[in-house]
């Protein structure tokens, strides 16, 4: 964390003038006009603000999150440092936020460069920022780096800085609409390693163990399935029933089953006669001795209700439950905040209209009120509830 520059603005009127013009850095406008607050509920300092209404907060960490006036927000500097060599570097940085590495050095410099011969017809920029560098101890760098330090800053801001209001709850949008890992894809990355340290013959143990990597591993499994998984899938069943009854421990019946050894049904009623929950939930099942087509259609059947190989068809509160399993904590969260508000804003459109909410929508407030007090989010737990409750209501 670096606030060097911020030290120097604050003392140095003259720097912090040329900061606030033509660089649009101006430590009197740090007045938001809104209160605001990150999910995570880490602290959150205004410092500076633009004559668009944008304001400029400082995090806990000392990245800097810039909030504009029409509800986006993003990180741009991962100091207070790093921001203003973004903002004296790239004058123009709010026209380049679509703009990434990947998008060549010829395409950056041309796009920067145009951006600045429109603002020098106004006044000048070149001067002002040759003194600002020198008063604040920035470095001078080249348009694509300055553009690769704002593309890796901008990706930084979910989930740990997602910016909510902090009356009504909902989240700010991103600045930016760079691509980002879909949410299955980040959960699932600790099951695909270790699924293959399973097929490797090692960590067995480790991971059938721990309830939250063999839950991984399983997923893991459901959508990169191999005839070898046979052995590994019996040992993280064996495990999994000491949880009781989980999706995980169907999912694992199920990818058993579809081998369709009859050998294995034993090991199924076994698992199945754990406890009530059990036998309930893996209702169904062949007997022991029954023909393998069998026990491969009864695992087919709930595979395909259930379960595929499709992990975008997988519900997000599959995703959420797990990251929460593996400390993903803000991952989740911020993941819901975003389902609560699309819901939210169509209930809105649709009482606005005189439409009833959607079933769709409506099924999912009473998961939401859950998943939002297993986080511990009592404020967006009570979102959801208020939005629940009057579905519940009979006259």
């Amino acid at each position: 964390m670096s606030d060097h520059a911020l030290r120097l603005l604050r003392e140095q009127p003259h720097l912090a003038e040329l900061a606030a013009f033509p660089f649009n850095f101006d430590l009197t406008r740090a007045d938001h006009g809104e209160a605001v607050r990150l999910a995570s509920g880490g602290p959150l300092e205004a410092v500076a603000g633009d004559d668009t209404g944008g304001t400029y907060f400082v995090c806990g960490d000392g990245s800097v999150l810039y909030a504009d006036s029409e509800g986006s927000a993003g990180i741009i500097g991962n100091s207070v440092d790093e921001a203003l060599e973004v903002l004296v570097g790239l004058p123009g940085w709010h026209d380049h936020l679509g703009l990434a590495p990947a998008d060549g050095e010829e395409k950056i410099r041309a796009a920067v460069a145009e951006t600045e011969e429109e603002i020098r017809e106004y006044h000048g920029i070149d001067d002002e920022r040759t003194e600002l560098r020198a008063g604040l101890g920035l470095p001078e760098r080249s348009p694509v780096e300055l553009i690769g330090l704002l593309h890796a800053a901008l990706l930084r801001t979910e989930p740990d800085f997602l910016l909510l209001n902090a009356e009504e709850g909902g989240a700010h949008d991103l600045l930016d609409r760079h691509p980002r890992p879909a949410l299955w894809e980040t959960v699932l990355a600790r099951g695909r390693t270790d699924l293959t340290l399973l097929r490797e013959g090692s960590a067995w143990d480790e991971v059938a163990g721990d309830r939250a990597r063999r839950a991984l591993a399983l997923r893991a499994a459901q959508f990169d399935r191999r005839e070898g998984d046979l052995p590994l899938l019996r040992h993280l069943l064996r495990h999994e029933a000491e949880a009781s009854m989980t999706d995980e421990l169907r999912l694992a019946a199920v990818l058993v089953g579809l081998h369709g050894c009859a050998e294995d049904l034993p090991l199924l009623h076994e698992v199945r006669e754990t406890d009530f929950d059990t036998w309930c939930g893996l209702g169904g099942m062949p007997e022991p001795g029954a023909d393998p087509a069998e026990l491969r259609s009864w695992a087919r059947d709930l595979d395909d209700s259930l379960f595929g190989t499709d992990p975008t068809d997988e519900p997000l509160f599959t995703w959420t439950g797990l990251a929460h399993e593996q400390g993903l904590v803000e991952l989740a969260r911020a993941a819901l905040i975003r389902r609560l508000d699309d819901i939210d804003f169509r209930a809105y459109c649709d009482a606005r209209d005189g439409k009833a909410m959607e079933r769709r929508d409506a099924s999912q407030l009473g998961s939401l009120v859950h998943e939002f007090e297993q986080l511990g989010d009592t404020f967006q737990a009570l979102r959801a509830q208020r939005l629940y409750v009057p579905l519940q209501t009979r006259a």
